[in-house]
């Protein structure tokens, strides 16, 4: 059976949208390309890109339901139901998987009694793995409505999600005070934080990050990385090319530099 169309909002819900979507759209050149932040705008109502969100963002673009659905479909960050007011995804990409993100994931899945992408029965928290957030020098990393808990353990991400549950107050490592997952939606859709102090407040990198911009700068010395492939020298003795960052930087003889060593078979096939 084809679906019936989608609800409208009420009234009341309907006339706020409206003004908020037309002030997003006055902000581009083109209405279409406000097609993002207005299902960010549909998602901070309702905590997901419900049918009548799609159909809304529709009528405002003068798209078709369609296009809209495919739009929402291919971004992570528009969730297609209904979802916690705490959006709590681990990191399992390489680093913080080996790091622990695994181990964190597989154990917040056993304390909430959740899957992937499931919402505790208290609609609090849904849980998720995510993909790289760019924070590999403080894995293995939780966020929490896209705010950063850094260096995570399976007992810190237990006390995280139950503090979230009971209403305790939470602090990301950096950046923003925590707000609710509609909250962020708003903020997302293009609209100012108004909460004391949240603009202000932010997070930089860690010391691992910038050690290739202070290298760089030349505020410290380049180290060598690795010994030179071909030293038998004694490792407390220096090495030849050991200015360079690896061995694979230094000269090597090759037919090209060096006569004495041609390229081609060392020995007939067979012997």
């Amino acid at each position: 059976m084809p679906q019936l169309p989608a609800p409208d909002y009420p009234a009341d819900v309907r006339a706020r949208l409206e003004a908020d979507a037309k002030e997003i759209i006055a902000r581009y050149p083109g209405s279409r390309s406000a097609l993002l932040p207005l299902l960010h705008l549909v998602q901070s109502e309702e905590g997901y890109v419900s049918r009548t969100g799609m159909a809304f963002c529709a009528q405002q673009l003068d798209l078709t339901t369609a296009e809209v659905t495919a739009v929402a479909t291919f971004y992570s960050m528009y969730r297609r139901k209904p979802s916690g007011d705490y959006q709590v995804g681990v990191c399992t990409n390489t680093l913080c998987a080996v790091m622990g993100g695994d181990a964190i994931f597989d154990e917040l899945k056993e304390h909430l009694g959740v899957g992937n992408n499931e919402t505790t029965e208290d609609g609090k928290v849904t849980l998720e793995h995510i993909e790289c957030n760019a924070a590999c020098d403080f894995a293995p990393v939780v966020m929490v409505n896209w705010e950063f808990f850094d260096n995570q353990t399976p007992d810190s991400a237990k006390r995280l999600v139950d503090d979230l549950r009971e209403g305790r107050p939470v602090e990301p490592t950096r950046g923003a005070p925590l707000c609710t997952y509609k909250e962020t939606a708003r903020i997302l859709a293009g609209f100012p934080d108004e909460r004391p102090g949240a603009v202000e407040a932010t997070g930089g990198a860690g010391p691992a990050s910038l050690a290739g911009l202070r290298l760089a700068k030349g505020e410290e010395p380049q180290p060598r990385v690795v010994r030179p492939r071909d030293s038998r020298a004694p490792r407390d003795e220096p090495q030849p090319g050991s200015q360079h960052l690896s061995s694979h930087d230094a000269p090597q003889q090759t037919s090209a530099s060096d006569p004495a060593n041609p390229a081609g078979p060392a020995a007939e096939e067979g012997e």
